[in-house]
């Protein structure tokens, strides 16, 4: 077997997670998501389907939202990573958009709000004042089964500064 087939042929990786310089050696086909978890014990980033629907693993890399369960962890070598701890304010308190899930109750099992809050993140660096049209658009790579979305559209326009007391019930 040549070594460019070989499955266990380990690999250095470093790079920044929350701020902090981590490393690790990895095989070619660990995933991002099983190396934050697994090698970091960073355990908010979640894994719900392995196949990029749900939405649960999403963390930022190099500032973008991706879905960590479909990156290998060597594709993220020497880049900037950010996952839902990383969120939290200095003093270890939630962060606007953390706040604005638990004030209106954007979240039930828990489950999907890593990923959630994460996505969440991305449109409002994006999109500072979005519509409830364009979050709904937004996290539709996104899945909740348990709330329905309407308090999670709720958390993030609140998020945003906007007066959610409009926003009708579906």
């Amino acid at each position: 077997m040549t070594d460019v087939l070989r499955e266990d042929r380990m690999t250095k990786v470093t790079m920044t997670v929350n701020g902090k310089a981590v490393s690790g050696d990895v095989e070619g086909r660990t995933l991002l998501s099983a190396f934050l978890r697994e090698d970091q014990g960073l355990t908010g980033t979640h894994v719900g389907c392995d196949t990029s629907q749900c939405g649960a693993c999403v963390v930022h890399v190099n500032g973008k939202a991706v879905k960590s369960c479909t990156m290998f962890a060597s594709e993220a070598n020497g880049a900037s990573v950010d996952t839902v701890e990383g969120q939290t304010n200095a003093d270890g308190s939630l962060n606007v958009i953390q706040q604005a899930f638990q004030d209106h109750h954007g979240l039930q099992c828990g489950f999907c709000t890593p990923g959630m809050v994460m996505s969440a993140a991305a449109l409002l660096k994006e999109n500072p004042t979005p519509s409830e049209a364009e979050v709904r658009e937004y996290l539709e790579g996104n899945i909740c089964r348990c709330t329905g979305y309407h308090n999670i559209v709720k958390a993030i326009m609140a998020a945003s500064g906007q007066d959610v007391s409009a926003i009708a019930a579906e």
